[in-house]
């Protein structure tokens, strides 16, 4: 499914969110709080657009990413960062090899959500950080309710117009109507094993919520 959307997905991605979508990655790396020399790893990073914000920290970043298609698509987009195939399940890199680490927009995409918390912990050194970005549950009921209908709705008739697969769309507004809300993910990472000072914050009212940890 993402190999099919792989050739549009970031000016989809744009579209869709109404051009949130760069501000949310930058909130991602601001909140990793990288450093120059640092070790970062973007798991779920599509076509390295995560990857190369950043990098633009002056660390280490590298890309992993499940689907070939959408390293090739990041690779001819002319992405400068490294792009690896790998399984959020069992990671390609030695326990304890990132200062930080982060998933956007893909954690909910993983069959064990859990499996790949308690992996990225692996990959992790002690003390270093974890940062989640993810779709997640506005905090307004009102907005919450025309949200759900731009979702179920609006959005796969949006995505008609730019994806090169919109049916991959119906998709993605499911599972995001399917997953926890702020305080359910945040447990989930506090009892996934590694991650301790668990919390997060909203961004766009709570369309979108970064949960950062640290690793024991």
């Amino acid at each position: 499914m993402f190999d099919g959307v792989a050739k549009r997905y970031d000016l989809t991605n744009t579209v869709l969110s109404f051009g949130q979508d760069r501000g949310w990655r930058r909130a991602t790396r601001a909140a990793l709080g990288l450093r120059p020399g640092e070790r970062v790893l973007d798991v779920g990073a599509g076509t390295g657009v995560s990857t190369e914000e950043l990098a633009r920290s002056g660390a280490f970043a590298v890309g992993a990413d499940l689907s070939i298609g959408m390293l090739r698509a990041g690779r001819h987009a002319g992405r400068e960062v490294p792009l690896l195939a790998g399984d959020a399940l069992k990671l390609p890199f030695a326990d304890a090899t990132f200062d930080a680490v982060t998933i956007s927009f893909a954690l909910r995409n993983v069959v064990d959500t859990e499996g790949a918390l308690r992996e990225l912990g692996r990959v992790t050194r002690p003390g270093g950080r974890l940062v989640v970005c993810e779709f997640s549950h506005p905090l307004n009921p009102a907005f919450r309710t025309v949200y759900l209908q731009y979702l179920m709705r609006s959005l796969p008739t949006v995505a008609r117009g730019v994806s090169s697969n919109p049916d991959a769309y119906v998709y993605l507004a499911e599972s995001i109507r399917a997953w926890p809300d702020q305080a359910a993910l945040a447990d989930r990472i506090g009892l996934s094993g590694p991650w301790k000072r668990v919390g997060w914050r909203n961004l766009s009212g709570g369309i979108v919520a970064l949960h950062r940890a640290t690793r024991v």
